[in-house]
């Protein structure tokens, strides 16, 4: 599995899913049917600077005008929508404000620093689009996401279940001959705004009320609806490979409605979470054989001993050790699956 960001789809991320449509929607528009009106969503600092055309710091930072950038960029912001389940939309959409109004700033900075370092002028060549919060957000990716090995290539390069986002940020990286400037002044942004240098985070939110007027407003309309997951057996899967598929995915199933059922009665019963209590883990159960109509004795599995990095790695995600260590016990020491299981609920 590459992707560490769940398999839930845009549940519980409307922001997310509102900057993966009409972004998207509006740069499909202006490539195909309206380019002569491409010119005012054209990120232009040079007019900005000498003509004072502020409005060009929206317009132009808002939708791509290349549908490769448009691509990358939405594919990232899925994968980022992890973040709006983990922290909730109005500390999301408050990280991806500050972070576009801050890299404005340092686009400033570096434009005026290539000029006259090097004598090259790109203040009229930067990539229009939402890409410098994209970039921001492999600030908190890098920082919180914890780094699980998938599969040894050659010697110690490993593939991760990070590995693809990093792909694809690197493609995003290279698709201009710019676009290094606005991603390094995204990456700045998002180390300023996600280390509370100088207090911004203070500054540049979004205040409650407007989050409350767009809860009412627009979240209905970019709302998803819970996922119900169905088995999936890939081509060609023999009999007792189904069998696992189906017997991990009821493991997965089982952990989902039990937690989520415990944990709403969490404060009512104080204490932790007591998973083995509640049920076995599938994988542990003894096989049954039915013979002369009589069910074998299943023997109880002793207590899982937890990996302490692995509880330490959910912990700075900003989990409670007692989660962290239910999860973890629940889902067999399987950090993807813990991690993912914590973040939906």
């Amino acid at each position: 599995m590459f992707s560490s960001t769940g398999s839930s789809g845009l549940y519980k991320a409307p922001l997310s899913k509102s900057l993966l449509l009409v972004p998207s929607a509006l740069s499909l528009l202006l490539t195909l049917l309206l380019p002569h009106c491409q010119k005012f969503f054209l990120y232009d600092l040079q007019a900005v600077k000498d003509d004072f055309q502020i409005w060009r710091l929206i317009c132009g930072r808002i939708i791509c005008l290349d549908l490769k950038d448009t691509f990358c960029s939405s594919l990232l912001i899925y994968n980022f929508r992890i973040f709006e389940r983990r922290y909730g939309s109005r500390k999301f959409a408050s990280f991806l404000l500050g972070s576009w109004v801050l890299s404005a700033l340092v686009d400033f900075i570096l434009v005026e620093a290539v000029w006259y370092s090097f004598g090259i002028t790109t203040s009229r060549n930067l990539p229009s689009g939402f890409l410098a919060p994209v970039f921001a957000l492999f600030v908190p990716f890098y920082c919180s996401i914890p780094r699980v090995q998938v599969a040894h290539i050659l010697g110690p390069l490993s593939v991760t279940n990070k590995t693809l986002i990093y792909i694809l940020g690197l493609q995003l990286f290279t698709s201009g001959s710019y676009i290094w400037i606005v991603a390094i002044s995204g990456l700045i942004s998002g180390i300023c705004y996600n280390s509370k240098i100088l207090q911004v985070h203070q500054v540049l939110y979004i205040p409650s009320w407007m989050a409350e007027f767009f809860s009412r407003t627009l979240e209905p309309i970019f709302s998803s609806s819970e996922p119900t997951t169905e088995a999936r057996v890939g081509m060609g899967a023999t009999v007792d490979i189904q069998r696992q598929q189906r017997m991990e995915l009821l493991d997965r199933q089982l952990m989902l409605s039990q937690f989520a059922q415990a944990r709403r009665h969490r404060q009512q019963q104080g204490g932790m979470i007591n998973w083995n209590r509640l049920f076995p883990p599938l994988r542990q159960r003894q096989n049954i054989n039915y013979q002369d109509g009589r069910r074998s004795e299943q023997q109880a599995s002793p207590p899982l001993e937890v990996s302490e990095e692995q509880v330490a790695r959910l912990m700075e995600m900003g989990f409670s050790r007692g989660d962290a260590l239910e999860a973890l016990r629940a889902s067999n020491n399987d950090l993807n699956v813990a991690t993912n299981f914590l973040l939906q609920h």
